[in-house]
């Protein structure tokens, strides 16, 4: 963890950058990440009044602050461009200090000069372990009754063993993730439905937990071909979660949300946002694609 006297690796001497180390203390979650979605459509007007020379210094800043906030420690940022003409442009941003995040998410939107990044949705969440993984225990059980390994033997110690080492790589996995340079990345926020007959949160744990076990088994048929960030926004943004799919190609996320919409979980009680696609690229090429 860094504190609030952080410096960074390379830190820019330019006033406009350098207040990007917070002067607070850090606000940090209890364990995990804090994630910023921003998209953004360029104002054409507000563009064509910059001066040539203006634009250029804006770029220039532009690219020196993407290399700053990636510079910092237990930070990652992703740029990019939207694909439909729901947005031009959009960044994913991870970080554990809130301080941090909201200094860089809004130097970001009001980078390229002011008033050129018009906003058009901002979704904020935290990366967070999943509700329903499967315990020791359960996991033993299923052992002993699907492939009828004795408890207590040398093989079932052996498996629930190697079980462990799984489950907490992938529990650090969800909380700090390392996240692909693929280049296809699909971003949508959902929620459970509440509705009178159709209420996920009146289903006993152990009920949504066998519905969920389904759905996971969905995901991971595309391992390898498709990897999911899944953060959560309960009480933090409109809908509970926020999805974003990372793949080789747009086929790829088409094709698990299309399977998953056939799984109970989906059928009965998901609600989805809408969907954004984007095409990751580096900060310079960022800039050619939309015309800088």
């Amino acid at each position: 963890m860094t504190d609030s006297n952080s410096t960074f690796a390379t830190p820019l001497t330019s006033e406009k950058s350098a207040s990007l180390n917070p002067s607070f203390a850090p606000v940090l979650p209890p364990e995990g990440w804090h994630v910023l979605h921003s998209f953004f459509r360029l104002n054409p007007v507000k563009l064509a009044d910059l001066p040539q020379e203006v634009l250029a210094e804006e770029k220039s800043q532009f690219l020196n602050l993407v290399k700053e906030i990636r510079s910092r420690p237990q930070t990652q940022l992703l740029l990019f461009s939207t694909v439909s003409q729901k947005a031009d442009w959009g960044f994913i941003l991870l970080t554990d200090d809130l301080h941090f995040l909201d200094i860089a998410g809004k130097k970001l939107a009001r980078s390229l000069g002011t008033g050129v990044n018009e906003s058009v949705l901002s979704y904020f969440s935290i990366t967070e372990r999943s509700e329903y993984t499967t315990s020791d225990e359960e996991y033993a059980k299923s052992l002993e009754e699907e492939e009828n390994i004795l408890p207590g033997s040398e093989e079932m110690a052996e498996k629930v063993a190697a079980f462990r080492i799984r489950m907490d790589k992938y529990g650090k996995h969800r909380l700090y993730p390392t996240l692909p340079d693929w280049p296809v990345i699909c971003f949508y926020p959902m929620s459970k439905r509440r509705n009178v007959g159709q209420n996920w949160y009146g289903l006993s744990y152990e009920e949504r937990k066998e519905l969920m076990k389904g759905h996971a088994q969905v995901g991971r048929k595309y391992s390898g071909r498709v990897l999911q960030l899944i953060t959560g926004s309960t009480g933090l943004d409109l809908q509970e979660w926020g999805v974003t799919l990372f793949a080789h190609t747009p086929a790829e996320c088409k094709a698990i949300v299309a399977e998953m919409r056939f799984d109970a979980v989906s059928v009965h009680y998901a609600e989805f946002g809408d969907f954004y696609i984007g095409l990751q690229l580096g900060a310079e090429d960022l800039l050619i694609r939309l015309g800088l």
